[in-house]
């Protein structure tokens, strides 16, 4: 018996399915569950039929390239590979694409509009214009009695309840919808701006709006009418449609792309709070800026000052009187240090003095031999027998006869 290794079989399983040629590269057909988008940007799936479900996932890159993702239940038709994750040794799906089953002629069309309207420059960054910072008049277009409305006015009224709303019904769903969109939108235009509508001030910005749904719902807005109607629309328009992970023909033409409804209308109102901290920091800027001109002319006034009592004549009389104090003890001073060298002159030749003095030599046993007349005896030669002799010691004098 010859057991082998998890990590060896494992291996034995990837290398078999790395050498498959079909499940290298391959479509699957299936129903979408357990759709989790990671905080990474990975998403993680299953896809089942009736007789059998396997785990997938999409990463970050790939999820990001498309326009339309599933959610749960779709039928999709999904690309990519077959292949083992050793640490849990399970096989998945790596998806690289994913398109909604039967819908294949919808997304033809989508990405043939699509492409003809980025060849004519409708998406192009230089035509599209900023978003007034501070609106005083919005226009809406959507239906009337959608849940997008009511979010777009929930947030407007949280953010910037001064702004003026104004809607534009219209249908956001079925064949009618496009021609209804292109009428609001064009409605939108003319108000305020001496046509059939309201006199007064025109729009500022126009949000074009719908809550989420499949793809067939969203129709709409992948419409090439109303594609060039936003296009051509003088009103600065911003596109909230469907979820974030929803992309519409609409959203590469607007002048701003908002993932949602909500977003769109935070999008076209700045926020009150913000704006509210926005003016207290310019106040504290101001009284930061009053307190620091009255300590500049505080200080001018003190340097003022200053160079008046500089200026005085008794500021003249006491700097003379410091001068001749410092020259004082300057002069104490040097004269101090003349007497401490001297001194230590004095002591020096003092010393030296002491140490050529040759009394100080009999002090150590020494004694000094001298003829009657005073002449020293440097030796016997100096001295003859019988001469008498003084003896010079360092405590007296006493008198010797040579023999």
């Amino acid at each position: 018996m010859n057991p082998i290794t998890i990590s060896a079989v494992t291996t034995h399983i990837v290398n078999i399915f790395e050498g498959d040629e079909l499940l290298r590269d391959v479509w699957l057909l299936g129903e979408v569950s357990n759709w989790k988008k990671a905080a990474s940007g990975h998403i993680y799936f299953s896809l089942k039929d009736a007789g059998a479900s396997l785990s997938g996932v999409m990463w970050k890159g790939n999820a990001f390239r498309h326009t339309w993702l599933p959610r749960e239940g779709d039928q999709v038709m999904a690309h990519g590979y077959v292949g083992v994750y050793p640490e849990r040794g399970s096989y998945q799906f790596y998806a690289d694409e994913i398109r909604p089953a039967g819908r294949g002629q919808l997304y033809a069309q989508f990405e043939m509009l699509k492409e003809q309207l980025a060849g004519e420059g409708l998406f192009d960054a230089e035509r599209k214009r900023p978003i007034p910072a501070n609106p005083r008049r919005l226009g809406v277009v959507t239906s009337a009695g959608a849940a997008a409305l009511r979010d777009v006015l929930r947030v407007l009224s949280q953010r910037w309840p001064l702004v003026e709303v104004i809607l534009f019904p219209t249908l956001v769903q079925g064949g009618d919808a496009p021609g209804q969109i292109v009428a609001a939108l064009e409605a939108a235009n003319r108000f305020g701006n001496g046509g059939t509508l309201f006199d007064g001030d025109p729009l500022d910005t126009i949000l074009l709006v719908r809550g989420g749904g499949s793809i067939e719902d969203l129709w709409a807005f992948n419409d090439e009418g109303v594609a060039r109607a936003v296009a051509a629309s003088r009103v600065p328009v911003i596109a909230g449609v469907g979820h974030e992970t929803d992309f519409t023909i609409v959203d590469f033409v607007a002048d701003l792309r908002a993932p949602t409804p909500s977003a769109a209308a935070a999008a076209a109102v700045p926020d009150r709070w913000e704006l509210i901290e926005q003016l207290r920091a310019v106040q504290a800027g101001l009284v930061q800026r009053a307190a620091g001109e009255i300590d500049w002319q505080r200080e001018r006034l003190d340097g003022l000052r200053s160079r008046l009592h500089r200026a005085s004549p008794q500021r003249q009389i006491d700097l003379a009187r410091q001068r001749l104090l410092d020259r004082e003890e300057r002069l104490h001073r040097q004269m101090a240090q003349r007497l401490a060298g001297l001194k230590e002159r004095l002591a020096f030749g003092q010393v030296r003095l002491e140490s050529l003095n040759p009394t100080a030599v009999l002090g150590r046993g020494y004694s000094i031999v001298q003829q009657a007349d005073g002449r020293v005896v440097t030796g016997p030669a100096a001295a003859a027998a019988g001469d008498l002799l003084r003896v010079r010691g360092a405590s007296g004098e006493y008198d010797v006869r040579r023999e």
